[in-house]
């Protein structure tokens, strides 16, 4: 089988999206044996060394790592913090990705992601061009994540990204969503047919992320092995609302013992470090990505995780951080909707609990009637852990309190 995957992220960068899909092409290549080719942006450290610039003199670039053939579209590389910016990178990875398209082995299937969300378009003009079968894979669904986001309110764009959207899904072979709720949206909302849209969650690599000691490298490095740690890992994006988790940190500044800590990179780190620095948060670190030989340390140091994401986004984007978090073994609260595949796995294998989504107060403040006052001297993992009754409650639910 000859596959060509479509998307801007890809080895060695450390999003998400792109590490599952390096995951997914080298198994596919290791465990059956196909031949798998993938047009990707240039790395991540690459665009952040060379900042506005095309990349050198050749739109693509080839290479090869463990076994897969990657064709490095080259494009503009602004720093994505704004719209601008962000458009730039996608239109000019985009122009260079349909001509890396014309130079891919002959495929059986095109699968395209959507980073960027007009990604789609260059890989069906290569299944169009090669004859082969076309896969639309929903990583998000657009224009709605784009339309909640705070800098996407743009009508124009927003109806072209609708336009292209519904003509990808009409026109491909398989409709792939991360869940029950996104397939509903995409088949209530964007006309696809119900029998082209299978659910395929993402997953996390069980070998590389299992349960570990709390004692480990990572956390003796940044000194909290005897901190109770409430941990946000992975994209620190527009979609996530973390403003509303440094709030939360806000009211848990009575327990000393208490760090919250957020580790990753992404368009609202600046904004979140001068949130934390305007406020005054000590009990708030920012730390970076962490290599995947290194996650299961860092997954391992955390007491409780958070994931949140934006009221509205629901069944447009699915967290994919929420399997990692259950490989590792560790708690957490999703303050989420209820519409949010999260909140639906959460509540149906009892692995962690659901709060209101951009409601600091829910996410951190106890109930005083039933919850002890912290204690001068008390630790984190005694007492501190009261100062928020769902972290607090998570964390008990596993025996860590």
């Amino acid at each position: 089988m000859r596959v060509c995957f479509f998307n801007r992220s890809y080895w060695p960068d450390l999003g998400a999206t792109g590490q599952l899909l390096t995951e997914l092409a080298e198994d596919l290549v290791r465990d059956y044996e196909s031949e798998i080719s993938v047009v990707a942006g240039p790395p991540l450290l690459e665009q952040q060394a060379d900042r506005g610039l095309l990349r050198g003199w050749m739109p693509v670039r080839r290479e090869v790592h463990n076994g897969v053939k990657i064709f490095r579209a080259a494009g503009t590389t602004f720093p994505p913090r704004r719209f601008a910016g962000r458009a730039a990178n996608y239109l000019s990875y985009f122009l260079s990705a349909c001509l890396a398209g014309l130079t891919v082995p002959r495929p059986d299937i095109v699968v395209s992601l959507t980073d960027p969300p007009i990604i789609g378009l260059a890989a069906l003009l290569t299944a169009r061009r090669y004859g082969a079968r076309f896969v639309f894979l929903c990583q998000d669904v657009f224009p709605e994540v784009a339309s909640l986001l705070e800098d996407f309110h743009h009508e124009t764009v927003n109806r072209l990204l609708e336009r292209i959207n519904r003509r990808l899904i009409r026109q491909a072979d398989r409709v792939v969503a991360l869940g029950e709720t996104m397939r509903e949206r995409l088949i209530a909302g964007k006309g696809a047919v119900p029998a082209k849209v299978k659910v395929i969650h993402n997953w996390a690599d069980c070998d590389a992320i299992v349960p570990g000691s709390k004692w480990n490298a990572f956390s003796v490095a940044h000194g909290m092995t005897e901190m109770f740690v409430v941990m946000h890992s992975g994209n620190l994006g527009l979609s996530q609302s973390l403003e509303t988790l440094l709030e939360a940190a806000s009211r848990l500044r009575p327990y000393s013992d208490l760090v919250v800590t957020l580790v990753g990179d992404g368009a609202k780190r600046q904004s979140l470090e001068a949130q934390a620095r305007l406020q005054g948060l000590t009990n708030v670190r920012f730390l970076p990505y962490q290599p995947k030989h290194r996650l299961l340390d860092s997954f391992a140091t955390a007491d409780v995780f958070v994931i949140s994401l934006k009221r509205g986004l629901a069944g447009y984007i699915v967290p994919s951080k929420l399997y990692s978090i259950l490989a590792a073994g560790r708690p957490y609260v999703a303050a989420v909707e209820d519409a949010c595949e999260v909140a639906a796995i959460t509540r149906q294998y009892h692995c962690g609990l659901v709060a209101e989504p951009a409601d600091p107060t829910d996410l951190a403040d106890p109930d005083p009637h039933s919850l002890p006052r912290p204690v001068p001297g008390a630790t984190s993992r005694g007492q501190c852990a009261a100062g928020g009754a769902r972290l607090r409650s998570a964390a008990s639910g596993t025996g860590l309190l």
